[in-house]
């Protein structure tokens, strides 16, 4: 063979090679773009179901509306006040909607946003005189659970129910001794003489004490006030419905912390009249969830670069 011929015969099959190469990344690239085009579709279709579901109600037929209040009470939460307001506000609006019902199963949580929850419920009842409002209590209504329970008309309970805890809960640490112990220094520079109230690292201050002491109470008064508003004469004249303690829910009724015992699906069918049930709960979507995970990965990836690749860490 010649050189001129061996020279023809690598050409070739370098062309080959080069053409198989060039197929092989066409189909890869192929299977890709399918995979991302399908999931695109998936995730669109899965959106336009989950959208559709929370805007369903009963077919236009007379309905009880329900609005979940589950966990803690607080900002961002499925219980946050934002969520919570607008799905009375939209079960209130509904031209089927016979009766709203609150069905709580909460510890308690932010007394700000349980205020505002139960200002909407007051302002709504207000707004619609013909819907009735009611509570129905789960396994717990406690603390802030109860301050928003008691915007309600009535109050229902399940026997075995823990329901009550008037009261405000405010804690810490304090790692002095720990400190002195292990010789650590606290080193603290503040631009007003309480900015630092409280600090679990410094020696509490009886000053300091006493102010939220008085904080407690003030914020206390505030939720012995609605409870009294919401309640009335229902309520049994004893001190110690405003102490913190909690009670059964047979006890709730007896002290006239709650009205009667009674589930979701009694409330709906002998109270309100209307046994259809219709969930207006503002439930997180695909989007939002996908929208989470996504910004919870980013975070992750970027702090990560951080980590591994910022000069000023010395590792």
């Amino acid at each position: 063979m010649t050189d001129n011929e061996r020279w023809e015969r690598d050409l070739i099959a370098q062309l080959a090679t080069a053409a198989l190469k060039e197929q092989r990344r066409a189909r890869r690239w192929g299977i890709f773009f399918k995979l991302l085009t399908f999931g695109y579709i998936t995730l669109l279709i899965l959106m336009a179901m989950d959208w559709k579901a929370a805007g369903e109600v009963a077919g236009g037929k007379k309905h009880t509306a329900m609005v979940e209040i589950s966990g803690t009470i607080a900002p961002g939460n499925e219980a946050s006040a934002e969520k919570v307001t607008t799905a009375l506000q939209a079960a209130f609006k509904d031209k089927n909607t016979q009766g709203v019902v609150v069905r709580i199963n909460s510890p308690g949580g932010s007394p700000v946003q349980s205020q505002t929850i139960y200002d909407e419920m007051k302002r709504l009842r207000q707004k619609y005189p013909d819907i009735p409002l009611y509570a129905v209590v789960e396994d717990i209504c406690a603390s802030g659970g109860y301050f928003i329970a008691v915007g309600a008309d009535r109050i229902y309970v399940s026997k075995s129910s823990i329901v009550g805890s008037i009261g405000v809960l405010m804690n810490g640490f304090g790692f002095t001794g720990l400190m002195d112990k292990l010789g650590v220094e606290r080193r603290l520079i503040t631009s007003g003489e309480n900015k630092a109230m409280l600090d679990p690292f410094s020696p509490l201050d009886e000053k300091h004490r006493e102010h939220a002491v008085q904080l407690a109470n003030d914020i206390h008064q505030q939720f012995i006030g609605v409870v009294k508003e919401g309640r009335g004469k229902r309520l049994k004249d004893s001190q110690e419905i405003f102490s913190g303690l909690v009670w059964t829910g047979q006890k709730s009724v007896e002290l006239g912390l709650a009205d009667g015992i009674g589930s979701l699906e009694y409330v709906a069918r002998e109270v309100v009249k209307a046994e259809e049930i219709v969930d207006f709960t503002q439930k997180e979507n695909l989007a939002e969830k996908f929208a989470k995970r996504f910004g919870a990965s980013v975070g992750t990836a970027l702090a990560e670069f951080a980590v591994r690749y910022s000069p000023s860490l010395i590792r």
